[in-house]
């Protein structure tokens, strides 16, 4: 029996190997158990998948094991975004949402969400609760058909895109996004494909990678720079002042400037703080993971609000921003959310709302990311990920673990380690991050510096020194 363990986001694993309609099974009934322990007999549940090979019919069988034992299912009629699916979650009273996603990994993963009734990522408390569910959960062995559920009212279909629309409609200025911007828009085979084009019009909006592929063209639809040539390509032939992808299960955001230039998770971080606090007076705290950057700090300081380091994985930021004043939070890796909207990284929203930025400060992208580093100064970020044999990331990490890390980077003296998330190596010029992926078998190395030589310096450096030779994807 296949072991199952939840990583920093859900569990994932691969179709037909890890991830099957049985396995998939155990975790529904898992789930199943933990639901009426918490929430009684009767618990109300919202279920959505993304674009993924077989995502409708996991999705269904989940629906058919919830339904089956009492529990209320709302659904989706077609693919979803993780987003969309934690909004319904809290709209509708739901105790839970469902997602059957992989997120950004590679086409032949599939994946299991979880999400809280407070609409965002469950706790990891609550997820370390359906885990001790897990060792002997096994669902009934007659189900009845999806079919029939829906006939007698114990699955309902519901339009979730519409509603997810309607959403955005209320909280950002669309029309005056439509009328002065062009965005490109790259959905990467994914599940926000012509949602942005619904609310700007067509006629607004270039799109890319906006049809049914289950395989992603072989990609994994993550929005980083490397998967996005394309769009950036785009943006300067359409003369957009925008573009925008979106990852899998549109919760992650990655942006191009008009001149086809990629800003960083890190940089629309900083611009949405400034945005939030300087031009709408909104106040509160910001909460960032372990491997974002360092700029978060100094903006901080120098508008008077607290700063806070979680974890690498959004559901430790969620846990904050529904526990106290939250302004905005966010990760490395392109989720992100803000204050007024969900405790949920929103790819789509987040995206749209540095086009509101745009349209209200009348000036580029470019020009605003500038002005960002002209006040604090110049942070550039670079990252790798070491495809390797688990045998070899366990020895460095239990190299750096002997050794309580790197003496030094690139020449660089480190001055302090911080080990709340891997190995951070805090040098007087920047930092150097190691730490091994959640979800995927590889170790991360991410680096910040005040110039991208320096920053890409420290990277391979950190490499070369845990004695890793291959060529590295990044």
């Amino acid at each position: 029996m296949a072991q199952i363990k939840f990583g920093t986001d859900g569990w994932r694993a691969v179709i037909a190997d890890d991830f099957t309609f049985a396995n998939l099974g155990r975790v529904a009934q898992a789930t199943v158990r933990w639901l009426k322990k918490r929430y009684g007999d009767h618990p109300k549940v919202v279920i959505g998948h993304d674009t993924r090979f077989l995502g409708r019919e996991f999705a269904e069988h989940v629906a058919r094991i919830f339904a089956a034992q009492g529990i209320s299912v709302r659904m989706a009629d077609t693919f979803t975004t993780t987003p969309a699916v934690s909004w319904a979650t809290k709209h509708f009273g739901c105790n839970a949402g469902i997602v059957i996603t992989a997120s950004h990994n590679p086409p032949k993963y599939n994946g299991f969400k979880i999400k809280a009734d407070f609409g965002g990522p469950a706790s990891p408390e609550m997820i370390a609760e359906v885990e001790r569910e897990l060792s002997d959960a096994e669902p009934p062995a007659e189900l009845p058909a999806f079919d029939d559920l829906v006939s007698d009212g114990r699955v309902e279909l519901f339009d979730l895109n519409t509603a997810y629309l309607n959403l955005l409609r209320e909280k950002l200025d669309i029309d005056g996004i439509a009328r002065n911007l062009k965005i490109a828009h790259d959905a990467m085979f994914g599940a926000s494909q012509g949602l942005v084009s619904r609310l700007l019009g067509a006629d607004r909006v270039v799109e890319l990678h906006c049809d049914w592929n289950p395989g992603f063209h072989g990609q994994p639809p993550e929005p980083i720079e490397r998967n996005l040539k394309e769009l950036a390509e785009v943006v300067v032939r359409e003369r957009c002042g925008l573009g925008m992808a979106n990852d899998g299960d549109a919760d992650r955001i990655g942006l191009f400037d008009e001149n086809g230039r990629f800003v960083t998770s890190h940089e629309i971080l900083a611009l949405l703080v400034k945005y939030l606090h300087k031009e709408q007076g909104l106040k509160g705290d910001i909460i960032k993971t372990f491997s974002t950057t360092h700029l978060l700090d100094k903006m901080g300081q120098a508008y008077g609000l607290r700063v806070e380091t979680t974890p690498i994985g959004f559901k430790h930021i969620a846990k904050q921003m529904v526990e106290r004043d939250v302004l905005v939070g966010g990760e490395e890796s392109g989720g992100i959310a803000v204050k007024g909207h969900l405790p949920e990284r929103d790819g789509i929203y987040i995206g749209l709302l540095v086009a509101e930025l745009l349209v209200r400060r009348g000036k580029k992208l470019s020009e605003l990311v500038q002005e960002l580093y002209d006040e604090f100064g110049p942070h550039h970020f670079y990252r790798i990920d070491l495809h390797t044999t688990e045998e070899k990331k366990q020895a460095a990490l239990d190299h750096l673990r002997q050794t309580g890390g790197l003496k030094e980077v690139a020449g660089d003296a480190v001055r302090e380690v911080q080990t709340l998330d891997g190995f951070k190596h805090i040098t007087d010029r920047g930092w150097v991050l190691i730490r091994p992926s959640g979800t995927e078998p590889l170790l991360r190395v991410y680096a910040e510096a005040p110039t991208p030589e320096l920053a890409e310096a420290y990277v391979h450096n950190a490499i070369e020194q845990l004695g890793f030779a291959e060529v590295p994807a990044h």
